[in-house]
């Protein structure tokens, strides 16, 4: 199937063209014709499956259609909430290039810069606004917004502003809405919480899956470098060093790690920058430009932060540390393997974050290969420590020797570091990895 056959305008069709695109992702051949229909939809999809491009190409096309008379006026039509900066800078990014060769408005709005150009760009009127939830309720009380006309509503990536506890603020957007209007909600998982959302907000939805629920991409290829916690980032820059990385996407947990994490790598002459919710979005706008150009090579970001990025053909990703919520796992590796191309996940894992792996394993129905990187073996003497959710830090403690060991699957002798490890070799967990076939779906 091809985009010709979606019934989209020409217009349309040229903009993707341009952008190389030829063949729709499954998400886009199922959604396209369900939006241009006028009907509400709820869709389930993980990152990097063509979403965007299938409510954004669809919306587009629905708003050529002739407007209710307003005094000549242009009013807001359709209004795309996104639970991040990034993401609704990506959206709106999306819709001015497949938007390009129509007459169409749009802006975005979102926290952290000044809200006095956004109020410009608004009173010269506008389609379509992209939005986060907070800004979107700031421009409300101030009344320097009007959605009384909104035709078309997109709430993309739903179960993460959900995990963000923005519920409360898109109660009171939608209490701003027409009763009248279509409705699209995206959603990676359908948790109940997302389950009642749709029931009080989609007036008989089709519902479209593309990908089973909880599943790590296909092509990407997972693997576990068991580690002590103190050797953590000796052996990142060892790999990085070692496997020549140009572009690695780094999570830790918190803040605080992140800029740690990006300052220890700097001294060991790798160049690196954090991401999170403490920076301005001028400074994480300008780590993500450089990390795309290639003037930093690692991008180290928590989860919240990096919810949303679109990197291009991004080859690795590293779990410093594992996600305290095992969903978290599969958005994070999800940042490679993206529309068609391959990708390499990485863990390095301590004694303490045991569990976590397991949980993580028992997620993803499968057992992630664990290799131990020689130099930098783990020390089994080592007692694992309870996890601290709430300051999300682990310690490590002595155990006196005899003591149980930390990986219940080894076997052998500990000084055959291979044996005590399911999985592949050091050279086979990295074979396969290198080739990079050319997208040919639009994102």
């Amino acid at each position: 199937m091809s985009f010709e056959s979606l019934g989209l305008r020409a217009e349309l069709h040229r903009a993707v063209s341009e952008k190389g695109y030829s063949v729709p992702t499954p998400i886009q051949r199922q959604a396209i014709p369900i939006v241009l229909e006028g009907r509400d939809l709820m869709g389930g999809a993980q990152t990097g499956t063509g979403k965007t491009a299938g409510f954004t190409l669809p919306l587009l096309q629905r708003l050529m259609a002739p407007n209710k008379p307003n005094n000549g006026r242009r009013t807001i039509r359709a209004l795309v909430i996104t639970p991040t900066r990034e993401l609704a800078a990506q959206v709106k990014e999306s819709i001015d290039d497949y938007g390009k060769y129509l007459p169409l408005k749009s802006a975005v709005v979102f926290g952290g810069v000044k809200i006095n150009p956004q109020i410009q760009k608004l009173r010269n009127g506008i389609d379509i606004l992209v939005a986060t939830p907070g800004r979107l309720l700031d421009h409300a009380s101030q009344k320097t917004i009007d959605l009384s006309t909104v035709d078309i509503l997109v709430l993309d990536e739903a179960d993460r502003m959900l995990d963000m506890g923005f519920i409360h603020d898109i109660r009171k957007v939608l209490a701003l809405l027409p009763k009248h209007k279509q409705t699209l909600l995206f959603s990676a998982t359908f948790s109940d919480e997302i389950k009642r959302l749709a029931n009080g907000l989609l007036k008989s939805p089709a519902l479209i899956e593309v990908a089973q629920r909880n599943t790590t991409a296909e092509r990407v290829t997972q693997v576990v470098h068991p580690v002590d916690k103190s050797r953590k980032r000796a052996l990142l820059s060892y790999l990085i060093g070692s496997e020549n990385w140009q572009q690695v996407l780094v999570f830790t947990r918190t803040k605080h790690g992140a800029n740690r994490l990006a300052e220890q790598l700097g001294k060991d002459g790798i160049r690196a920058s954090a991401i999170h919710g403490n920076k301005s979005q001028g400074a994480r706008t300008k780590a993500l430009a450089e990390f795309k150009s290639g003037k930093v090579r690692v991008l180290v970001a928590t989860d919240i932060a990096a919810r949303g990025l679109d990197i291009s053909q991004l080859p690795h990703v590293v779990n410093f540390e594992l996600p305290n919520v095992p969903e978290d796992y599969v958005h994070r590796i999800g940042r490679t393997g993206r529309a068609g191309n391959e990708g390499e996940a990485m863990s390095l894992v301590c004694v303490d974050e045991i569990k976590l792996l397991k949980d993580i394993e028992r997620l993803i129905k499968r057992d992630i290969p664990k290799v131990v990187i020689e130099d930098f073996e783990p020390d089994l003497s080592i007692k694992p420590e309870p996890i601290n959710k709430g300051r999300g830090r682990l310690q490590q403690s002595r155990k006196k020797p005899g003591g149980k060991k930390w990986a219940g699957k080894k076997t052998g002798s500990p000084r055959n570091k291979q044996s005590h490890f399911k999985g592949r070799s050091n050279n086979q967990s990295r074979a396969g990895n290198r080739s990079r076939r050319s997208a040919q779906t639009a994102r």
